[in-house]
């Protein structure tokens, strides 16, 4: 049985006693930065002292990048984290989520004792239209919407998030934006709503209107590669939201080791403009090689291709999965997704050899397929 996130390598080492190929989970192709590696080695004799509970190293560096206050930022043991104590912390009755999307807002929200309400966006494609912002009303206390969203890849347009943001200010909706993947688009800052929160010093600037209240969610476990060590982080349009999920969640929520990570990864000026270049290639190249083998690819913008197999495919869809499993790829079957069923697939985009391996994969098993079905 395989646990409801990808990057579930530890079962299927079981099966197969060897690590698979993983296009389960959208880490980085490029890996950990080098600086990184250098900056742990050298500095994990100091590991054994407690970290800095408020983070403020860390703050203040995201405090410049942003070009928000450090007091609107929180820092977390990975994005999952910061959903659960944004959860507790402001105790939603009633919460907004859409589907299909990323599973672990409505675990937090339940519990939290939330009640959930889901909007489910259309295939094929799945994306966000103006019809959800009859959705958001005066009893919706949390929206937590992911841009660009998990599985499908799919952006809110930037007229329709503004929309969104002003709909969320007339109902007093902490909208939460999950924004974990955004660094892996071509064009990160134009999709992005850092535009709508202002620095707590200056409430005017770019602000839609006052009362705003908007989190970013981000994370550097997937876009430097550092899911193992884990760190994510909060950016809010209120101090006051900032400093409940601050005091919320364990003393100690970033470790030594993610801090000492996270700070020398901001510091490689160059590494996302590699991946991005490294992404936009793989990415083109695995929706056209899918497509070739009958696939229909949905979506895809970030650093994953969303696809689907139909009933008339040589791929037999229940066992498509399990069938790349033992040729040594792990996928991500969207099968537990809400609105989505065992025909729906996610292949992470990683370096050119291993996208390689993946198509000469699925290549082999239709040739395997279709073997069977002539014999028969």
């Amino acid at each position: 049985m395989y646990l409801t996130h990808g990057g579930d390598i530890y079962t299927a080492l079981l099966s197969l006693k060897k690590a698979p190929l993983d296009f389960s989970s959208n880490i980085n192709p490029l890996g950990i930065p080098p600086a990184v590696v250098s900056a742990l080695k050298e500095n994990a004799h100091t590991f054994a002292a407690y970290p800095d509970p408020l983070c403020r190293r860390l703050r203040s560096a995201l405090s410049s990048i942003h070009g928000i206050d450090a007091g609107q930022i929180v820092c977390g043991n990975g994005a999952a984290d910061l959903i659960h104590r944004l959860a507790i912390a402001c105790k939603p009755r009633e919460a907004l989520v859409t589907a299909p999307s990323f599973s672990d807002y409505e675990k937090a929200l339940e519990e939290a004792g939330c009640g959930v309400r889901r909007f489910f966006a259309r295939p094929p494609g799945f994306l966000i239209d103006k019809s959800l912002v009859s959705h958001i009303t005066n009893s919706t206390d949390m929206f937590f919407l992911c841009n660009p969203n998990n599985p499908t890849g799919g952006l809110v347009p930037p007229d329709l998030l503004r929309i969104i943001i002003e709909r969320c200010t007339e109902t007093n909706t902490i909208l939460v934006l999950d924004e974990c993947f955004n660094a892996f688009l071509d064009d990160p800052e134009a999709n992005s709503a850092l535009r709508y929160i202002p620095p707590a010093r200056n409430r005017n600037h770019r602000s839609p209107k006052a009362g705003t209240r908007i989190v970013i969610l981000n994370a550097l476990t997937k876009t430097y590669a550092l899911a193992g060590l884990r760190f994510g982080y909060i950016l809010c349009s209120s101090l006051e939201t900032a400093r409940l999920v601050a005091e919320t969640g364990q003393t100690w929520p970033v470790s030594l080791a993610a801090e000492c990570a996270a700070f020398a990864a901001l510091k490689a000026s160059t590494y996302l403009e590699e991946s991005r270049r490294l992404v936009r290639a793989g990415r083109a190249w695995l929706k056209q090689e899918l497509s070739r083998l009958g696939f229909e690819v949905m979506g895809g913008e970030a650093n994953y291709v969303f696809f689907k197999t139909s009933e008339d495919a040589v791929f037999n869809r229940r066992t498509f999965f399990q069938d790349l499993l033992e040729r040594g790829i792990l996928l991500r079957s969207c099968a537990n997704y809400h609105g989505l069923d065992d025909s729906y697939f996610r292949a992470a985009v990683k370096n050119p050899e291993e996208n390689a391996a993946l198509i000469a994969a699925i290549e082999d098993l239709g040739n395997s397929a279709g073997g069977k079905h002539d014999e028969s």
